[in-house]
């Protein structure tokens, strides 16, 4: 396997993230003295600890299996008890993983080894545009920081479905990530695409219209991220991932052994413990307005790791722009909007406060 890279300034492949904390700290009045090359002296006071929690784990082969002839009362059952499990996660967690999904764990294993080669690219290559790396989708940090606090130390790439499928996407020399990141995102497509139409079922009591929930989901419209947290000379004082809710329907992750993912369970943070073999998915946003609130979009954020870089790829299931998010019965407590609209606010929201506000926004 490939060696970690060391968490220094100077290293070709990293991204500047010691001059944006340097930056932001002289910003918020951290002084001179503050901006020196070591890293200061850890808080006094120490954040509570957070408990580690095992996520419900949910056999969810009888959905992606093929099924032999004979077997259909079987399956019913079998179906309806793992749909039943599905919908409890999505409302009391929000968030739950999953084995027996289809997904190879050997194409998991591949689609790692990739994304290590990818982000050890000079930093020059991964910025390099137009017409860089995968469709010019490469981000580090946070461009619209202001504080400390705002500050996500981690680069991905934030790559649309279309661009990973289509032929006109630069992989540069990495033939073998065009390979495994294609069959990656068919997989988790499937996979996502699935449990939508499950979770939606449990609300509607029936099988939604069309071939598929939601209808205006496609290859052309989701987006795999592959993402990288370096280690973090401040940690665990700086996010690798700023607290956020996912502004999707669901989202699929597949995540590393090292660790670091926390989500909000009623008012406190819970780390989540990484599972060999597992996916973890979670309700986005458009899921929770669609459901009017029976799904829960949790808040969940990702710690620094000192000494150890992270990677995780995630699958977001996301509607045409110009869709109409709709909802599964009205009244609903939700205006009507298009997911266009909602990115818009979000955008608009983090440019103008920092942050996010989210479904709030759309309140009746």
């Amino acid at each position: 396997s490939l060696p970690a890279m060391p968490a220094i300034a100077g290293n070709a492949a990293e991204p500047p993230l010691l001059d944006s904390y340097y930056a932001l700290l002289h910003r918020c009045g951290g002084g001179e003295d503050a901006c020196a090359t070591v890293p200061p002296a850890p808080c006094e006071v120490l954040p509570p600890p957070v408990s580690e929690c095992e996520l419900p784990m949910i056999d969810v082969g009888c959905l992606t299996a093929s099924w032999g002839a004979g077997e259909e009362e079987d399956e019913a059952a079998e179906r309806a008890a793992c749909a039943a499990e599905i919908a409890r996660a999505a409302e009391e967690w929000g968030f739950f993983q999953v084995r027996n999904h289809g997904v190879r764990p050997e194409l998991l294993e591949a689609m790692r080894r990739e994304q290590a080669r990818l982000f050890r690219l000079p930093f020059e290559a991964k910025t390099a545009a137009p017409g860089g790396l995968l469709n010019d989708s490469y981000r580090w940090g946070t461009p619209t920081a202001t504080s400390l606090q705002q500050l996500s130390w981690s680069e991905a790439f934030h790559v649309p479905l279309a661009g990973v499928s289509g032929d006109a996407c630069n992989f540069g020399d990495l033939t073998d990530l065009r390979d495994v990141a294609r069959e990656v995102a068919g997989a988790m497509s499937k996979l996502a695409s699935t449990l939508a139409t499950v979770l939606a079922e449990a609300v509607l009591g029936h099988a939604p219209a069309g071939e598929s929930f939601p209808e205006s989901c496609d290859e052309t419209t989701c987006f795999l991220r592959l993402n990288r947290y370096p280690p973090c000379p401040f940690s665990p004082d700086t996010f690798g991932l700023v607290p956020h809710t996912d502004s999707d329907f669901l989202t699929v992750l597949c995540q590393d052994q090292v660790g670091g993912l926390q989500l909000m369970k009623g008012d406190a943070w819970v780390a989540v413990k990484p599972i060999p073999g597992a996916l973890i998915v979670n309700i986005g946003d458009l899921f929770q307005a669609w459901s009017n609130n029976r799904y829960k979009s949790v808040e969940h954020k990702v710690t620094t790791n000192a000494t150890t870089e992270r990677y995780s790829v995630a699958y977001f299931l996301c509607p045409s722009y110009d869709s109409p998010i709709g909802t599964c019965k009205e009244p609903s407590p939700y205006m009507p909007f298009t997911f266009g609209d909602y990115r818009r606010k979000v955008q608009e929201d983090v440019k103008r406060n920092g942050k996010k506000v989210g479904l709030p926004s759309f309140l009746v």
